[in-house]
């Protein structure tokens, strides 16, 4: 959904600041997927102070789903090392927000929500790497159709920390059989985002009973000649954050991330204001 005019078409050949801009502005709520090219683009938690130290050991016990890339200080909505003036308040398209372990509204603005206490935590997307495979003439089918990313929950376990524990989301991108390979070698070069697929075939593999049927996001074709392949996502994060039942925390809303200005293949994401 678009408004004030400002389309996906119209924000894709702009920089990261001025899609957040747009964002912040209120002129656009939709999926980040292809925007701002070559940057870095986050998942988010923001939960009181009182939870975040364990969400942290959560995440470093779970790279793949939740690396971590930055984090903000208590009761500050800047992250001045991911960008120049980004305020997570009202820098993402759409946010979920959760009460004691329920969706409780999406919004597109979190200002009337903020607190003192609260604790931002960015983790690297899977979108970041979508640019490399496009470059390696790779298709990116979600892409190709203006579609969200089909995201699935898995029978992936994941390590536990303090109240948060469960399964992994992951990802699909349909690859064509003879470049699969490369693919997991490309994505490789993104630990920040995921990194390398976690698996690829039979989606049994991974507990997915229908690939038409995506618990987030929107389906998309696989073509002959094309194998499906899963990658872990950062929707994870949300689905444990909710299973915590916290009396309150708020995430991003599923394909609707935060755009950094560090680039997409930086080692260390840390903005360096030039």
């Amino acid at each position: 959904m678009t408004i004030s005019g400002k389309t996906y078409s119209a924000l894709k050949p702009l920089g990261a600041g001025d899609v957040r801009a747009a964002i912040r502005a209120g002129a656009y709520d939709g999926h980040t997927s292809g925007l701002a090219a070559g940057k870095l683009q986050c998942n988010l938690a923001i939960l009181p102070e009182r939870y975040a130290l364990d969400f942290l050991r959560f995440c470093l016990r779970n790279p793949k789903p939740c690396p971590i890339v930055g984090v903000g200080d208590t009761g500050n909505p800047m992250l001045p090392t991911l960008g120049h003036d980004i305020d997570i308040r009202s820098d993402v398209p759409r946010y979920r927000v959760f009460r004691d372990g329920t969706l409780s509204e999406e919004v597109t603005d979190i200002t009337a929500l903020w607190r003192d206490d609260l604790v931002t935590v960015a983790l690297g997307c899977s979108f970041t790497f979508e640019n490399a495979l496009l470059r390696a003439d790779i298709p990116v089918r979600h892409m190709e159709t203006g579609r969200n990313v089909p995201m699935y929950r898995s029978n992936v376990a994941l390590a536990p920390a303090g109240p948060f524990g469960g399964n992994m989301v992951v990802t699909m991108r349909p690859i064509p059989q003879a470049r699969v390979q490369d693919a997991y070698d490309i994505c490789a070069r993104f630990p920040q985002a995921h990194g390398a697929p976690i698996a690829h075939g039979d989606p049994a593999v991974v507990g997915i009973a229908d690939l038409a049927q995506p618990d987030y996001g929107q389906p998309v074709d696989i073509h002959p000649g094309e194998v499906p392949v899963y990658w872990a996502c950062g929707v994870t994060p949300q689905n444990v954050l909710l299973a915590a039942n916290l009396p309150l925390c708020i995430t991003h809303a599923p394909g609707h991330m935060l755009l950094a200005d560090v680039a997409e293949d930086a080692e260390t994401p840390i903005y360096q204001n030039e």
